[in-house]
């Protein structure tokens, strides 16, 4: 279960792609794993999951063959602990605004004495078949930490941000950094492109990997690719539903 250090490679190589999951039937998970998907971001933030749902996702999306990325809900000790302890490979922290909020919330992800984590590890030990000493050497390196950069705030601390050791990657989120400057709703507005571009730039100068959540929309892509960031993680179940019901539905009435 300990794929952060090939995950840590594979962000900074451009080698992973990860899809979005919001709806709640784990079957879907595990087949976006199935169809090709490095990693799946299940989404915890905007979607309708529950810890024991939440758990199942993270279970199909190993089961497909891709890893487990979860976007916690909020920065609170009480929402991060549990998914810890589900052994994912990756956490998705939303909405930090500085230095300061990311210290802390990395400081959740880790055991003292460098952070603050609680200690009662259930699937992220293999249910105690892995040797404690080992599981707790190994922990540290066992899943990624993301900090999403999603409000212009964000952007003016990037460089502090990505100074934290604890941080593996950061992530931008156009949609709520294009809210913070008044731009909600067009993301591709130059203001928000040129804010993203400055956090990509001071990821490049930190050599640590950044990546984009969007959706699969062509021009999107493209310009981010142009932008030069890392990762993607692009396209979501709902999305797909989308497209490909317009899409047959417009071929059978022609």
């Amino acid at each position: 279960m300990n794929r952060g250090n090939e995950f840590r490679k594979r962000l900074l190589e451009g080698t992973a792609l990860g899809g979005h999951v919001f709806l709640n039937d784990p079957a879907i998970t595990e087949a976006l794993a199935r169809h090709g998907y490095d990693f799946i971001w299940i989404d915890a933030e905007h979607g309708p999951f529950d810890k024991q749902n939440l758990l199942m996702h993270i279970m199909a999306a190993n089961a497909g063959g891709a890893g487990a990325f979860v976007r916690v809900a909020s920065q609170e000790m009480d929402i991060i602990k549990p998914v810890l302890e589900m052994g994912i490979d990756g956490i998705i922290i939303p909405m930090v605004l500085d230095e300061v909020e990311a210290k802390r919330v990395l400081d959740l992800c880790l055991y003292p004495p460098k952070g603050t984590r609680g200690f009662g590890p259930r699937r992220a030990i293999g249910y105690n078949s892995q040797n404690l000493k080992t599981y707790l050497e190994q922990s540290e390196e066992s899943f990624i930490r993301i900090i999403q950069i999603e409000h212009v705030e964000a952007v003016h601390h990037v460089e502090a941000i990505l100074s934290l050791p604890a941080l593996d990657a950061i992530i931008i989120g156009p949609n709520d950094l294009s809210g913070s400057i008044g731009h909600l709703g067009n993301p591709l507005h130059p203001d928000v492109l040129a804010l993203a571009e400055i956090a990509i730039k001071a990821a490049k100068k930190a050599k640590k990997p950044v990546g984009v959540s969007i959706g699969p929309d062509a021009k999107t892509i493209e310009i981010y690719k142009a932008l030069g960031v890392d990762f993607f993680s692009c396209g979501d179940d709902i999305s797909f539903l989308q497209q490909g019901a317009k899409q047959t539905i417009s071929m059978v009435r022609k």
